[in-house]
């Protein structure tokens, strides 16, 4: 898929190799680079795989591979949970008495 400037996408860069990171990090963590998955608007035309800039919501300037166009976000809060919800009005009633003192 092509991006087309002002496009919202999503850009992955290396931070650090491994050999780059800091000594102190557990074992399984050097073994591994530094990652990082950026959104923001495309300045440039590209596809898949170019090496781009995208400015970000918050202004700033970000360089790497263009990996996905329109990115959406796929996280959650889990499943819900019902108990919560009963535990949610047993506090409402014990602090503020109920539903006639809303």
């Amino acid at each position: 898929m092509n991006a087309t400037k002002g496009d919202w996408v999503n850009v992955y860069n290396v931070v650090l190799k491994p050999t780059e990171r800091a000594p102190q990090v557990p074992e399984d963590t050097k073994g591994v680079p530094l990652e990082t998955w950026v959104k923001g608007f495309i300045e440039e035309d590209a596809e898949i795989g170019d090496t781009v800039n995208v400015k970000t919501m918050t202004g700033r300037t970000v360089t790497g591979k263009l990996v996905e166009v329109n990115p959406s976000y796929t996280h959650s809060f889990g499943n819900t949970i019902p108990e919560v919800f009963k535990i949610g009005l047993s506090l409402k009633e014990v602090l503020f008495g109920g539903e006639e003192n809303e």
